[in-house]
């Protein structure tokens, strides 16, 4: 089976064809980060028009590297939620325009859930997760504790109250002067930095869930008292005052913190559920090093595969396939920008 996945929640234009949920034949990634690097992040409907002018050229170049033509899809995938609105609208109305043009059967796939199961492409059948599974999805946009109890079975056990880690990433870049994306920028500045240097709190949040804008607030403070500098002084003048060794120590120490509490959670939802199989990371902050390190007997999809792409959306569309979820009707698909993934 042969599917054709296309993916726009955000600012990354992509489509891919994976052969039966794990064989990627072709994997096309238009990026806008270094449209947005200069703002510090996505302008929603910059993001939309720049999906506009590149969607067509991307899944003609995923069918070419597929050396597929359209006889030889089986059925369309499409992110319809959550995303930004505009974003989601363009893909979307191509996925309905293909589906209906061609013929294909049409599947409406939530964005975490092509996250979560970016962990079984490429990967043979001794090496899948097995289940019951526990997914930690972090991303810019969300950072949820979900169990798995079987294939397209979603139940959220934690969620954050505030940011999500990814967005927290973020916001503390930009305190430290460093650029956009937060996430791998901090984790290069953290090589060279002490991650005992700085004390940071963890949040006090009961049971599964998580809590971060307290820490983006706890780094802005400690900044700061080491700049000797009132609580009043404006976040964006900091960065000029830091030497770099500070910004090093600085990032090395939130990213511990950061890490920490997403681990100490997940071996807290371990001990809920000790039926437990497989632990699985997902989503953008997935391809951090240091929590790729704290938990090594967790599954991590490939750094590439890490990010938003079309891979991880036909590969959730197969296994919906394989669960009995039924095409939706090109005519009448909605998008949204906010829904649950057990929806």
């Amino acid at each position: 089976m042969k599917i054709l996945g296309i993916e726009t929640s955000c600012d990354e234009t992509a489509a891919a064809v994976v052969e039966d949920g794990s064989r990627i034949l072709s994997n096309v990634v238009v990026s806008q980060i270094d449209i947005f690097a200069e703002y510090g992040g996505v302008i929603p409907e910059v993001a939309a028009r720049s999906h506009l002018e590149v969607m067509m050229p991307v899944i003609s170049k995923a069918l070419e590297d597929a050396s597929s033509t359209w006889d030889d899809i089986d059925a369309i995938a499409v992110t319809y939620a959550p995303g930004l609105l505009g974003s989601l609208l363009i893909g979307t109305l191509t996925a309905r325009t293909l589906a209906i043009l061609h013929d294909k059967p049409l599947y409406a796939v939530h964005h975490l859930k092509s996250h979560v199961y970016a962990n079984w492409l490429n990967g043979n059948e001794t090496m899948l997760p097995s289940f019951p599974v526990l997914a930690l999805v972090i991303s810019g946009g969300h950072t949820q504790i979900l169990y798995m109890p079987a294939h397209n079975e979603f139940e959220i056990i934690g969620t954050t109250h505030d940011d999500a880690v990814g967005e927290c990433f973020d916001k503390v870049a930009k305190i430290l002067g460093l650029p956009y994306p937060g996430g791998p920028s901090i984790a290069k500045a953290a090589l060279g930095g002490d991650p005992d240097k700085y004390k940071l709190p963890h949040p006090k949040v009961e049971g599964l869930d998580f809590s971060f804008s307290g820490l983006k607030t706890a780094v802005l403070r400690a900044v700061q008292k080491e700049l000797g500098l009132p609580i009043s002084h404006p976040s964006y003048d900091l960065k000029n005052h830091l030497t770099p060794q500070q910004i090093a120590d600085f990032a090395a120490s939130f990213q511990k913190t950061a890490v920490l509490i997403l681990c100490e959670k997940l071996s807290l939802a371990l001990s809920k559920y000790p039926d437990v199989q497989s632990v699985v990371v997902a989503g953008g902050v997935s391809a951090n090093q240091a929590l790729r390190e704290a938990l090594p007997e967790a599954y991590f999809p490939e750094r590439s595969l890490s990010g938003d792409n079309g891979a991880m959306v036909a590969a959730a569309c197969y296994y919906e396939i394989k669960s009995g979820v039924k095409p939706v009707d090109p005519y009448k698909l909605n998008i949204y920008p906010r829904i649950s993934i057990e929806s």
